[in-house]
């Protein structure tokens, strides 16, 4: 339950009015099922015959309030039975009855309807704050999640929070209060049966309470499967151009069939537990019931009870109507226990910390004509050094070239600029001011990237384009897209700039995806570009194409290239040979050839 109350205190805090309005039809609520089930007692002494000959009307003062009600209400009938006869009271006892379930049933639909918006507001803010989390996280803290994982968080354990708020608000708010109430005028109409039973239900709770004690740690297991299995659903259809191609169906199913039974085993031990509430409360509930009306009973026959036999059969009813909330009761606790496991996950991407801060006091940086240096830089993941002691400087208008095998450490170079990680020794400065003194945002407005992957979304030409541009012109798109060799095919589009080109643009070709994040970056205007191999994905003539793009939108601005075709870097200010994380050679493209060195046999290799 502390648990719980830590979640109250986090999300249910702006919808205390909704808290409140339910709260409150429910003690209405629980007043009316006892004045709706008083009236059976009328009814009952006059089916039986058991009711007093004479009843004189009472004013108020006369006694205490109860008992001038009381009295009034038989006043009342006895009146209707000398005028209208016994069939006709008891016909109008029926329908008060009727009248006083309607309100009773109102009031119950009331405190649900208010505790509607306080629920899904919950839910919708709790996706809202970790899809904010995960936007604002490093990149660095998916390399280590699953993709489906994070889904599955954001999915099937907010869902599991949900119905946890649902029976906590009902275990809280609801349940009890009916308990209390009956509790009370069960105290009132025989406190002596009422002891009695208060020594035999908490017997019946902790009994209940033992069933449930490993459905948490159980929950969690089963929500972590459902992750592994999000995970391999999102990893299939992401590759299943490879599944087809190395005739991998077989192996795809069966690993996911393996997974997937997994998971229903955990799911059978988890739902076969949570659906034991129900019977055992139910068989515990008419144990005790059986074990009072024995009791009640018995002391009625003997002629030794304060109590009458209307009156006990009012008291067997409240009492029983019990049941069902202490039924929701043990229900609830275990839904909460499912619902605390799905929080814990959910927790550890709310609780992640993030490393990419901005400075408490944040320096200004003038973008125009700006100059990066690297300090010393050294970099590593997790153990092993990527990034060893580099030192460049980039002056402004100059384009330098990173070339080099296959994990050299180019692109880490290149990530730590616009601080997708931050360097572990020694600095980068733009202008002389270090990247850590600056805003992210103010850091990364300064950038446009153009990567070997261009990352597209399930949106138009035009959306694409202005992706993170605010205040765009249509002639500035149109422009872009024109700099960028991207115009004629966008007009040659079903319907031209408002064409949607399907997930991350599969209505496309290679060379088009990349010329539409070209013209995304010609559109923001940056002063710094980073270039991650743009074209080393491309056939001869769409390099071409996107070449002469990329050679306008490097013109007059500070550019990072990192390049696996040569021939696209030749005319770079200065190309920088990584090898091992180091930058082994570096000089101009007739320089770095004069060598005779990596380089060299770099471009070797790509003429043979």
């Amino acid at each position: 339950m502390k648990d719980f109350f830590i979640l109250a205190k986090r999300f249910i805090s702006p919808y205390k009015k909704y808290l409140a309005l339910n709260i409150f039809f429910n003690i209405l609520s629980a007043f009316l099922t006892l004045f709706s089930f008083a009236i059976i007692i009328p009814i009952l002494e006059m089916l039986f015959h058991i009711s007093p000959a004479h009843y004189e009307y009472m004013a108020w003062g006369e006694g205490s309030m109860n008992d001038v009600v009381v009295n009034n209400f038989y006043y009342y009938t006895q009146e209707i039975i000398a005028a209208y006869g016994q069939s006709a009271a008891l016909a109008a006892l029926a329908a008060l009855l009727v009248f006083m379930t309607l309100l009773k049933t109102g009031t119950a639909y009331l405190s649900a309807y208010f505790s509607v918006p306080l629920r899904t507001g919950i839910v919708r803010d709790m996706r809202n704050l970790i899809y904010d989390k995960i936007v604002s996280l490093p990149i660095g803290f998916f390399s280590t999640e699953r993709k489906g994982d994070v889904m599955a968080r954001m999915s099937g354990d907010v869902t599991e929070v949900e119905n946890s708020i649902t029976s906590s608000i009902n275990m809280l708010f609801k349940n009890p209060i009916m308990i209390i109430v009956c509790l009370t005028m069960m105290v009132i109409v025989s406190w002596q049966l009422t002891l009695f039973v208060l020594i035999l239900l908490p017997i019946a709770g902790y009994v209940m309470g033992k069933v449930g004690k490993s459905l948490k740690r159980k929950s969690l297991e089963g929500q972590t499967q459902w992750g592994v299995l999000l995970s391999n659903i999102e990893e299939t259809l992401g590759g299943l151009r490879i599944v087809k191609a190395f005739n991998a169906e077989k192996k795809v199913k069966s690993r996911f069939k393996q997974e997937n039974e997994k998971f229903v085993n955990i799911s059978n031990r988890i739902n076969r537990r949570y659906e034991l509430a129900h019977p055992m409360s139910e068989l515990l509930g008419t144990l005790t019931i059986a074990i009072v009306l024995w009791f009640g009973g018995t002391l009625i026959l003997a002629g030794d009870s304060t109590i009458s036999a209307a009156k006990f059969i009012y008291y067997m009813v409240i009492f029983y109507s019990i049941i069902n909330p202490a039924k929701d009761l043990s229900k609830a606790v275990y839904s909460i226990q499912r619902g605390m496991a799905s929080m814990e996950r959910i927790d550890k991407i709310l609780k992640a910390e993030n490393p990419i801060k901005d400075p408490a006091d944040p320096k200004p940086v003038s973008a125009d004509k700006p100059s990066i240096c690297y300090n010393h830089v050294n970099f590593k993941y997790s153990q092993n050094w990527v990034v060893k002691d580099v030192s460049l400087e980039i002056p402004f208008g100059h384009t330098v070239a990173l070339v080099g095998q296959s994990g050299s450490g180019k692109s880490t170079l290149a990530d730590l600029l616009p601080r997708f990680y931050d360097v572990n020794e020694g600095s980068i400065t733009i202008n002389g001011t270090d990247i850590r003194q600056l805003r992210v945002r103010d850091l990364r407005s300064m950038m446009g990237n153009v990567n070997q992957e261009a990352i597209l979304f399930n949106d138009s030409f035009y959306n694409n384009i202005t992706f993170g541009v605010e205040n765009a012109t249509r002639e500035q798109v149109e422009e872009a897209a024109r700099i960028a060799n991207a115009y004629d095919f966008i007009m040659e589009s079903e319907n031209g700039f408002d064409t949607n080109i399907g997930d991350r643009g599969c209505r496309l070709s290679g060379g088009q995806r990349q010329r539409i994040s070209i013209a995304r970056a010609i559109l923001k205007n940056p002063p710094i570009l980073i270039l991650d191999e743009a074209t080393s994905a491309l056939d001869t003539e769409s390099e071409r194409s996107v070449q002469e793009a990329l050679d306008r939108l490097m013109k007059d601005r500070t550019t990072l290239v990192i390049a696996h075709r040569l021939s696209t870097i030749r005319n770079a200010d200065q190309i920088c040979v990584m090898h091992e994380g180091e930058i082994v050679e570096r000089g101009t493209h007739d320089q770095l050839i004069a060598l005779n060195g990596y380089y060299k046999r770099l471009v070797d290799m790509q003429k043979f």
